[in-house]
């Protein structure tokens, strides 16, 4: 039997939030904002970089709450650091990204392409995104947990009128 160590995998994560699209996409607009909302439960974020323009680049670092997780981040004991660029903005739409860690591990390696797609509703905004080419390394529940727990941080950040 072959090994399906080369086929990678996609993780999808979707929320109706009760907002317009483009209150959502301006969520992103900003550094301040989106590491206000995009690290999930456990975790705190700063920007490193971030240059929210199509072909633009950022580098952002994901901290583990001090006794959470220790010795599983991607970059070191405790964090996960990230690259990427913005490979489309469509205000109010769409958001695509590439999106690398910064590991010696090669489970980690690899160029990941995370979409955000904003559907109108009635009700407000169906919010989903699309992890595609997920490293190896990255379990199925984490990836589920984390995308699903910054979708519903996303959610209450624009709730609160941000």
């Amino acid at each position: 039997m072959g090994s399906n160590s080369n086929r990678r995998r996609s993780d999808t994560a979707s929320r109706l939030i009760r907002a317009s699209p483009d209150t959502i996409y301006r969520a992103f607009a900003s550094a301040t904002s989106l590491m206000k909302w995009l690290p999930p439960a456990g975790m705190t974020g700063r920007a490193l970089e971030y240059d929210f323009s199509e072909g633009g680049g950022y580098r952002i670092e994901l901290q583990y709450a001090e006794g959470t997780r220790r010795g599983s981040g991607k970059t070191t004991n405790s964090s996960d650091v990230s690259k990427g660029h913005f490979l489309e903005l469509l205000p109010g739409r769409r958001i695509k990204q590439s999106v690398e860690f910064e590991s010696t591990d090669a489970a980690f390696a690899g160029t990941m392409t995370m979409t955000w797609t904003f559907e109108p509703t009635k009700e407000g905004t169906t919010v989903t995104v699309a992890a595609d080419n997920v490293p190896d390394g990255i379990s199925e529940a984490d990836h589920a947990a984390g995308l699903r727990s910054s979708i519903d941080n996303l959610a209450g950040f624009v709730a609160g009128g941000h």
